[in-house]
């Protein structure tokens, strides 16, 4: 064990008016500056470009679900925040043409999710975005895991690609296409 030996404090430094007064002085500088604070729920932060925040799903224009329960967004998610449940061979149909399924639950546990993006970069369809929300609160567990019906709430409608919309066209202009033998 070594000891170290100290100073003895001077006058002044008993009295600790100076470092009083240096504390006042910092606050007195600070003082006349432009103030940065803002007040919360009136004033709302501006979401910069890029911000990744919470993930919801979107319909299509025509109110169809996007989801066609594809399970990638699921298999991607690093913290497994994602559960799907596909509807299986008896479930109920899709509630949009050119669907083969949709998802019989869709569950975000936003408590685990970390937003990183990876569920919007993998989905093949554009049925979940990452949308600018900062304030996600809830008073329990319970309420931080956003149902399906929840999420599409959130999400809205997305004016995006319709690629279905088009293959669609496309396979019925090709049924119009004269065969010749």
């Amino acid at each position: 064990m070594r000891v170290v030996p100290r100073k003895p404090l001077g006058f002044w430094e008993r009295l600790y008016l100076p470092a009083v007064w240096g504390g006042l002085k910092v606050t007195l500088r600070h003082f006349f500056r432009r103030k940065v604070t803002l007040q919360y729920p009136e004033e709302r932060w501006t979401v910069p470009e890029g911000y990744r925040g919470a993930p919801y799903l979107v319909r299509d224009q025509d109110g169809n679900t996007k989801c066609v329960s594809c399970q990638l967004c699921e298999f991607v998610c690093p913290p497994k925040a994602i559960r799907i449940v596909p509807p299986g061979p008896d479930g109920p149909p899709a509630d949009r043409p050119n669907a083969e399924k949709m998802p019989l639950e869709f569950e975000i546990n936003m408590l685990r999710c970390i937003f990183c993006g990876l569920c919007q970069e993998v989905c093949p369809e554009e049925a979940i975005f990452l949308m600018k929300d900062y304030s996600l609160t809830g008073t329990s567990r319970e309420e931080m895991i956003f149902n399906k019906e929840k999420l599409l709430a959130l999400g809205g409608v997305h004016a995006g690609i319709q690629k279905w919309k088009h293959k669609l066209e496309e396979a019925r202009a090709q049924e119009d296409f004269p065969v010749r033998t």
